[in-house]
Order: C-alpha cells, then structure tokens, then sequence
C-alpha cells in the first residue's frame, strides 16, 4: 500500500503501518539495514526517519535551558548531546531509501528544518511527517506543505488551537493530503493518557486522515486504533533492545511489531462492512434455526396444539412466528411424529 491510496480512498478498512527507525541503529548504517529488512518481513507498509543534525535542531548550550530534566528517559543530558546521539547520518539517507524500495517499502523522514526538506526533496520522498514537538513551528510546517506531497502531523503536545493553525497552513498553500495522528509525548506513554477516541474526533472536525504516533509499551494500544478508525498508525521499530539507545525502551522488537501488524490486519477483515446480508456459509447454516415440528402424530381433522406441535431445531418447517396462528387449526391429513410443519398439513 502506497501512502498517497489513503488519500485517494478514504473509505479503504486498510491500514498504513510505519515502523520508526529513530535513533535505533547505533550509528552503525548495518544495523539500519538490517532494521529495514526486518521491518519489510513484519508486514510494515514504510520506514521512517528522522532528518537532522544537533546542529539544525538546537544550539550547543549548557544553560539551563537546554538540559532535559522533568522525569523522562534523558533526565540529566543536554538536547544537543542527546540530539548528537540519536540523529541519523543525512549520507545514510538515500542508500537507506533506496534499499527500502528495493525491499518494497516506502520510505520517507521527519524533517526539523528547512535544509532537512531541501536535502529529502533531492531524494523524492513521497511524503513528510512533522514531529509532535515541531507542530507549532509554522513556517517549517509551511515549507513542508509547499511540496504538496502528503503531510503527516503528530499531535502530542498540541492544543486545539494549535492543530486548527498547522492544517490552515497545509490548506492556506494549496496541500490538502493531510493526516492527523494522536500522540502522546511521553516515552513511554501510560495507557490511561492514551485517549484513543480522540482519533475518530480528528478525522470528523478536521476532515483528514487520521491515526496513532503510539509511544506506549506493546501492542494493545495500537490495534485498538485499528478498531476506532485510525488509518495510520507509527510504532518504533528495533531489531534488538540490547542494541540500546535513546529510544530503545519503547521500541517493539521484530515478533512484536509482526504479531501487531497480523493482528491489524485481522481486524481490517474482521471489521467488515455495515451488511445484512448472510454470506453463504450462513445462508446454508440457517438450516439449523428453529422450526414447527410435529411431536405427536396428528391424525387428520385434528386440531393443532402444544401438545402436537413444537419449535425446535432444524429449520425444514414452517417459522416459528407463525405458532400462535396455526395453534386452534385443523390438519388437512395424518401427520408422523418428527414431520416437519408444512402450510400445506393446514387447514
């Protein structure tokens, strides 16, 4: 599945599954290699990356503005030295791109700044993601929706008002490919501040695709999206959390992004459609429905009663519905015990 089919049918049950590479390679380009060829035997429909350097995303500063404190997983690191270690070499970026679709996946970044799109646009990347941390900076989300490839904006630390300015400033330039996903800045994010049904709420005030950006421990989460609605959903992908890194505790490893993923797409068949036809299995099933049945013999010119007559399973008779209008009746000839009721035995 092609990511730019969710805009050109909305109606599909189908789900996009994006594996986040992040930061779980190591700086070694092997590892994200073979991350990708693992993510191709999972299920997922593309990799992600993330396009930046310290340098683009912030300043080398040790005030205490840039340190990381408040109870996260980075508590006492600086956001240039975290940055430093989680980017992805930009000279990875197309081999890695290109390997993907070799594999069958697409492939495309979250870009942090303008030279990040510059850089992506070179390599022809069928869409953008923005990152929860950067839907306030418009400018950016601006630039991004000037290429008019498909833009995916996170929402974990946006207010309404917030989410309302980023998709005027995809529309206000002409882009309307946009897909809103729920997200929880938290890593890992608690389930009780999941708060999935605010997906289908984006979808109907927004008029957009939307999904889940899920940074919660495991899988239950993300496959209760799938039954909500979400179009898109973007879980972290490492080969081994032994490999370590920034991200690495919320990370799904190979059988679990897999098992997910076999579990999305159960729920995209299971899921249906609002029919109430019977499929043919069921038609031919309706054999086993309650029907009148004859319990007593019935000699001809008697009369029809609860004594004589029963619902009872299998459905070769008359409908059960009709019980109280036979009982009182006459039967036209002599009835065995274990007949089934036909109008034809009534008078």
């Amino acid at each position: 599945m092609k990511i730019i089919d969710l805009f050109q049918h909305d109606d599909s049950d189908k789900v996009y599954v994006i594996a986040e590479l992040s930061a779980n390679h190591a700086h070694k380009f092997n590892v994200a290699v073979d991350t990708i060829k693992a993510v191709k035997k999972c299920g997922a429909d593309a990799i992600k990356l993330q396009t930046y350097t310290a340098d683009t995303i912030t300043i080398d500063c040790n005030n205490e503005y840039f340190q990381i404190h408040g109870g996260t997983l980075w508590d006492g690191k600086t956001l240039f030295n975290l940055y430093k270690e989680a980017y992805t070499p930009w000279e990875w970026q197309p081999e890695l791109k290109r390997i993907a679709e070799e594999e069958g996946l697409e492939c495309f970044s979250s870009p942090f700044d303008h030279t990040a799109v510059d850089f992506l646009e070179t390599l022809n990347v069928p869409a953008y993601k923005v990152a929860s941390f950067e839907i306030t900076d418009l400018p950016l989300i601006k630039y991004i929706a000037s290429k008019q490839k498909p833009v995916i904006i996170s929402t974990g630390v946006a207010t309404l008002s917030d989410i309302e300015d980023a998709v005027a400033t995809c529309r206000q330039i002409g882009n309307t490919n946009i897909a809103l996903l729920q997200c929880t800045s938290e890593y890992p994010a608690p389930m009780k501040e999941t708060n999935l049904r605010i997906i289908a709420d984006l979808k109907k005030r927004f008029n957009v695709i939307s999904g889940i950006s899920d940074h919660t421990i495991g899988a239950t989460a993300a496959i209760a999206a799938a039954t909500l609605g979400a179009k898109i959903v973007e879980k972290h992908f490492i080969l081994d959390r032994n490999i370590g890194g920034p991200d690495a505790s919320f990370s799904m490893e190979p059988h679990e992004f897999q098992l997910m993923i076999e579990s999305i797409r159960d729920i995209e068949i299971a899921l249906g459609k609002a029919d109430y036809g019977l499929s043919e299995k069921n038609k031919k099933n309706r054999i086993f429905c309650r029907s009148l049945f004859v319990i007593n013999d019935i000699k001809k010119g008697e009369t029809f009663s609860k004594d004589n007559i029963r619902s009872i399973r299998p459905g070769y008779g008359i409908s059960p519905k009709y019980f109280d209008n036979i009982l009182g009746k006459k039967a036209t000839q002599d009835i065995k015990r274990g007949i089934p009721l036909q109008w034809e035995f009534i008078e």
